[in-house]
């Protein structure tokens, strides 16, 4: 028998439930962040540089498909905290058939096309001259495993909607402690290379979907799906598809922006500069793991409590959320100014590389101690289940503002030009954000 511990949500204090939802989030993020980071020492040093370049040009077309699984799970997942909350345990078990059925054929879909079209995708991503070849024999293996990337994704989220926070973050280390295990195997020992780099990160892929799969089969997940609850159901999935729509938007941003800054960086200075990048992007992904598991742990509560008509607890969640992250967010600041130069070094021993990375990191982190409010705000609006401002809030700064700063700023300021469009583009969209989260704050959560 399942265990029901979903009600929790809406009866612990919130300080209480958002350490305990968060941490979990946090470890697994930062397991997750620690992977990618020691993932692109290992083939740095042990590949070369020109191989981070390569896996961070693969990069936006694998993660765009397998946000698919993500949008999927955090739609889904919406729909899922608020009907535990209004105990409408039906819908809840059909959303999440729904979600599995839609997650196998449209990351299946994508697959096939991406592949095909494989010569003429890599090089409008970046994957030019001496980045091409290493970056073909890596996309080639981990596009095959996407799917499973995506199922996982979307696994994991429906895990957190059930109130779970620990089991989502074990379905987060386990892929990546496999990854850099089989990465030590793969390309240390048995010297495959890229292949080798390649093979580790899909076989962690599969990994993290058997655990998640072993879960939902377990007694300790409440939602216990027949074959009925696979079939289709249009409302279902009209739901699923306005919220998902908000980070599959996110993720296309994304990759919208590492083709444009890849393309750009590489006109300016060539692969040096497509390596600093790849650097810097990686140090995006760790540095950022406490305040992501904030907007993590953040998401159930605000939506359960919705759905239970606890407004007052919405508004306490969303105070505490945006001050634990904010303070979290300076300390990755002061982190980032002060030994930048040193972190650089993990990576490479390249004399030019170390040269470019600090100052341009330091520019790139700028903003990150308010960046938090902007976050948690498009979040908010997720959770409870208006898909209009999510979607305008989450592409507010990396769509409307971020991409037309590097764009226009370059032609006037090189290659400084592009890395102070990040604290602008964030400085913007956090005061756009807060004003309409306030709004919201007043009209309906008194």
């Amino acid at each position: 028998m399942a265990v029901r511990n979903s009600k929790e949500l809406g009866e612990k204090p919130i300080g209480k439930l958002l350490i305990q939802q968060a941490v979990p989030a946090s470890i697994g993020i930062l397991v997750m962040s620690l992977n990618i980071l020691v993932d692109t020492i290992f083939v740095g040093n042990w590949i070369g540089p020109i191989a981070i370049a390569a896996i961070n040009v693969v990069l936006p077309v694998s993660f765009f498909i397998a946000a698919l699984g993500m949008a999927i799970g955090i739609g889904g997942s919406s729909i899922i905290s608020r009907a535990l909350g209004a105990d409408d345990h039906k819908k809840a078990l059909k959303t999440f058939g729904n979600q599995i059925t839609l997650t196998i054929l449209l990351s299946t879909l994508l697959v096939v096309p991406g592949l095909i079209f494989v010569d003429s995708l890599i090089p409008a991503f970046g994957g030019k001259g001496e980045i091409f070849d290493p970056a073909k024999i890596y996309y080639i293996i981990v596009l095959c495993g996407v799917p499973l990337l995506s199922l996982a994704m979307m696994g994991n989220n429906v895990i957190r909607a059930e109130g779970k926070p620990k089991f989502a973050m074990i379905a987060m280390i386990i892929p990546s402690v496999g990854n850099l295990f089989l990465d030590y195997i793969l390309i240390n020992q048995l010297e495959m290379g890229m292949e080798g780099a390649a093979i580790a990160t899909t076989v962690s892929y599969f990994l993290c979907l058997a655990y998640i799969v072993w879960f939902f089969l377990s007694k300790n997940s409440e939602l216990r799906l027949s074959f009925s609850h696979f079939r289709l159901d249009f409302p279902i999935l009209k739901e699923i598809s306005s919220l998902g729509t908000v980070t599959l938007a996110r993720q296309a941003v994304v990759s919208v922006t590492y083709l444009l800054m890849n393309n750009i960086l590489f006109d300016l200075g060539g692969e040096d500069s497509v390596t600093v990048y790849a650097i810097i992007a990686r140090m995006l992904m760790f540095a950022l793991f406490p305040v992501l598991g904030v907007t993590q742990g953040f998401l159930p509560i605000a939506g359960f409590n919705y759905g239970a008509a606890k407004y007052s607890r919405v508004r306490k969640s969303i105070n505490t959320a945006i001050l634990y992250s904010c303070l979290m967010g300076l300390l990755i600041f002061l982190g980032i100014m002060f030994f930048a130069p040193d972190i650089v070094k993990i990576f490479t021993s390249e004399a030019s590389i170390i040269e470019q990375t600090p100052s341009a990191m330091r520019w790139v982190f700028a903003a990150i101690p308010i960046v938090a409010i902007q976050l948690i705000g498009a979040a908010y609006f997720q959770a409870i289940g208006k898909a209009v401002p999510a979607f305008l809030l989450t592409l507010s700064r990396q769509g409307f503002i971020f991409i037309p700063l590097i764009l226009i700023l370059p032609h006037y300021y090189g290659e400084i030009g592009v890395w102070i469009s990040f604290p602008i583009a964030d400085l913007l969209s956090t005061f756009i954000t807060a004003y309409f989260l306030n709004r919201e704050i007043v009209k309906t959560l008194k």
